[in-house]
């Protein structure tokens, strides 16, 4: 987008202006960027938004140029990541941006909690964490703002060093490497180079990583960056253990103090840390921090436990890849409840790869000795070869069946991708 352009919506940012990608949430005096997809095109209400009380509507509609408040582009998406990047380099504050493959939201939350005990935290707010809702996270920074916590997701190699150029992060820290998106990662390998892009941005740009040093192959991608290590051994710069004999997820501090949280599993752990490590770099007081790790509540189906009727389920149905579901199940197992039952969905994007993943995951499943077993959709169903489990194709028939055969006084775990809803089992 021309700098001049910039340079006039930036000044209506500055003066309170918010900026809408939603005509049918559009709030007074905005900026609308009208977005064209593969199935949409918001080209078409530019006028409308503009009656709605935007002060400035961005469009590619050529009739529409030299129209007071209209600004016509070439490519309206180009335009609202180059008028994020412009943004963020008038801001003077420092910027940490998470990526990788598991626990990205969560790791963001826990993290905001902490920071925002001392500073004016912006936060990604659920995952915006695209090519479309980095932009608008960097767009919601305000000149109040003391601090940013960024989320960078990405689904396919050369993703996450875009969004890392949009953001120019001062600081970086990458959860782990799993088995998500393979699909557009193409293997374990490719997911690896993907995320180590969050290490090559710091590395030419000088800034400090957070690394979890229990991870070896975190450790090696980082090698030559300014590092902060976290991590349950003694190595790590700041190191806790995982509480022992807890159904939630907690830490033992160095010092002898703990954490206990609302967080179901000990794969939260790492989570935890690098939300303590965070936090005690940028000088949160160590009471603030155990608060803030303590007062928080999981949301959106990550890591949420609920008692319904008699029983306790473990809502962890947000997203689902072969490396969180496993590690979700051994988390599960470690409670050693006296009813435990699975409820699993197909794991999504796995591409050429999902028949293998499935299978294998049947395979675990069956060395749990956990009896009760629901899965659900047709990669689980075909992979269940043996039929040891109850199969069902969608969610709305494992439902109906659920509703005739509910156990009681069992603790249920659900897990599957987005895409199956699961929480919609246990809606009234």
């Amino acid at each position: 987008m021309d700098t001049s352009v910039s340079e006039k919506l930036h000044a209506l940012l500055l003066k309170g202006s918010r900026v809408s990608t939603d005509t049918r949430n559009l709030p007074p005096n905005c900026i609308f960027f009208a977005l064209k997809g593969e199935r949409y095109d918001a080209n078409v209400f530019a006028e409308q938004a503009k009656e709605q009380g935007a002060a400035a509507v961005v469009t590619d509609r050529k009739e529409l140029e030299n129209q007071p408040g209209f600004y016509v582009v070439n490519d309206t998406l180009k335009a609202l990541q180059d008028f994020a990047a412009f943004h963020r380099r008038s801001l003077q504050i420092p910027m940490l941006a998470i990526g990788g493959s598991n626990g990205k939201t969560t790791t963001k939350e826990l993290i905001g909690a902490v920071l925002s005990k001392k500073y004016h935290t912006a936060v990604t707010r659920g995952n915006l964490n695209n090519h479309i809702g980095v932009p608008l996270t960097l767009l919601e920074i305000t000149t109040s703002h003391q601090l940013a916590v960024v989320e960078i997701g990405a689904n396919h190699l050369h993703e996450t060093a875009f969004l890392c150029e949009l953001a120019a992060p001062d600081f970086g820290l990458v959860t782990n490497n799993g088995k998500d998106h393979l699909e557009g990662f193409g293997s374990l390998e490719g997911v690896k180079k993907a995320n180590a892009e969050m290490y090559d941005w710091l590395r030419k740009s000088a800034g400090t990583a957070f690394v979890n040093a229990d991870d070896e192959e975190l450790m090696a991608a980082s090698e030559g960056i300014n590092r902060v290590t976290y991590g349950t051994t003694a190595q790590a710069q700041v190191q806790a253990t995982p509480l022992e004999n807890s159904v939630m997820a907690g830490l033992q501090l160095a010092n002898g103090e703990t954490i206990q949280t609302h967080l179901f599993g000990r794969f939260n752990t790492p989570n935890l840390l690098a939300a303590l490590t965070v936090g005690r770099h940028f000088g949160v007081e160590e009471k603030d921090i155990r608060a803030a790790l303590a007062d928080y509540l999981p949301g959106l189906n990550r890591s949420q436990v609920s008692v319904i009727g008699s029983n306790t389920i473990v809502f962890d149905c947000y997203n689902a890849n072969p490396s969180s579901m496993k590690a979700a199940i051994e988390s599960f197992v470690e409670l050693q409840a006296a009813k435990p039952m699975l409820i699993l969905a197909d794991m999504l994007e796995m591409g050429s790869h999902s028949e293998k993943e499935h299978r294998e995951m049947v395979e675990f499943i069956a060395q749990t000795g956990i009896e009760k077993v629901v899965l659900i959709g047709p990669e689980f169903t075909r992979a269940d070869r043996e039929n040891r489990f109850v199969c069902f194709d969608s969610t709305p028939e494992a439902k109906l069946w659920l509703e005739m055969n509910m156990p009681e006084n069992a603790t249920i775990l659900l897990k599957g991708s987005r895409g199956f809803k699961l929480e919609q089992l246990f809606a009234s």
